[in-house]
């Protein structure tokens, strides 16, 4: 098991790296599975833009890029997350930044799992795993 963590044209955000390793472990099993190779990228807006536009053909920002290499139960993927977007995304929702960012690391860890957001149905599903785990990591903030 391996979660990394890289950055490309910004600063790394501060993170309890220790901690948010054992919450992406500690959520991937409780969908019964394992935890492979994980590697968060953390980026501007101009590379999440060119990464869209190169392997996915949009022409947009977005917060998240999940690639998917999970094999059977194994859980693998690299999750580039704008910090730009984040932030923006943080102002307009009246959150804090941190909070975001976790919601949006959780959220590309939930598309690994086998999630999906495209529907009504599934986007409420996906915000309730979303909040459940977000209430995990408080939890294990506070009780270690």
């Amino acid at each position: 098991m391996a979660v990394l963590f890289d950055t490309l044209e910004v600063n790394p955000p501060k993170l309890q790296r220790r901690k948010i390793k054992q919450w992406i472990a500690r959520t991937i099993s409780e969908f019964r599975k394992q935890t492979g190779e994980i590697t968060y990228i953390f980026c501007s807006d101009s590379e999440i833009l060119r990464i869209n536009n190169q392997y996915l053909e949009h022409d947009y920002y977005t917060d998240i890029i999940t690639f998917d290499y999970s094999e059977c139960d194994t859980v693998s993927g690299d999750l580039f997350i704008s910090l730009d977007t984040v932030k923006s995304n943080a102002e307009n929702f009246g959150t804090a930044f941190d909070d975001e960012l976790c919601r949006v690391m959780i959220h590309g860890i939930l598309h690994l799992c086998g999630l999906d957001d495209k529907t009504p149905k599934e986007q409420s599903e996906m915000r309730e795993n979303e909040n459940r785990a977000l209430q995990k990591l408080t939890e294990l903030v506070i009780c270690q």
